[in-house]
């Protein structure tokens, strides 16, 4: 018997309920099934579009970063100088938060926390941070360029310190439902630590 023809729209609709799944469940909390019955694919359809639940991860996971890189496209390019745009993708975030009653969080992280035995999920995490890394590096780049942030620590460097610490106040969020340790985050780093 032939397999149904692949639908895009389908297998999108799979990813994005999916990446909701894993951010308020977790991989290992997020069937298949249940995703399949949210978006009405039927149960044996799941393997028209993806070999294992790890390729399926691994599909959440990159879906996930371009979300990020368009995301962090908008703030940087509406934004006045560098540090504004930093500003403007983190306030977004922030407002996402809110809006989600403090849950959730990253899914980079939380998923880095939970997929430690599969390679390939931990590779695209890898990758899926290193491409936002990258792009927070280049935006601090450039304000060292114009002078708004010191230039005698790599910019790679100063991005790997925002977003791990970052990652840190996001758990300390969740737990005191408040804003307050993402601001002094931000706040410690961009109009302290960072500055000239």
């Amino acid at each position: 018997m032939a397999r149904p023809r692949r639908s895009g729209d389908t297998r999108q609709l799979l990813v994005e309920e999916g990446a909701a799944g894993f951010l308020a469940s977790g991989y290992h909390g997020t069937g298949i099934k249940q995703v399949l019955d949210k978006v009405g694919v039927p149960k044996g359809s799941f393997y028209n579009y993806f070999d294992s639940k790890e390729s399926f991860g691994r599909a959440v996971i990159e879906h996930h970063s371009l979300c990020v890189q368009r995301n962090l496209s908008a703030a940087f390019g509406a934004a006045a100088d560098p540090v504004s745009g930093l500003r403007a993708f983190f306030g977004r975030l922030m407002a996402e938060f809110v809006e989600a009653e403090f849950t959730g969080g990253c899914l980079i992280a939380n998923l880095g926390g939970e997929l430690e035995g599969s390679e390939l999920l931990r590779e695209s995490l890898s990758k899926a941070w290193g491409a936002w890394r990258d792009r927070v590096a280049e935006q601090l780049r450039e304000a060292q360029g114009l002078g708004m942030i010191r230039s005698d620590i790599d910019a790679t460097d100063l991005a790997d310190l925002l977003l791990e610490s970052w990652e840190g106040a996001v758990i300390r969020m969740k737990i005191d439902r408040t804003l307050e340790p993402l601001q002094k985050c931000l706040d410690r780093l961009l109009d302290d630590y960072f500055r000239p």
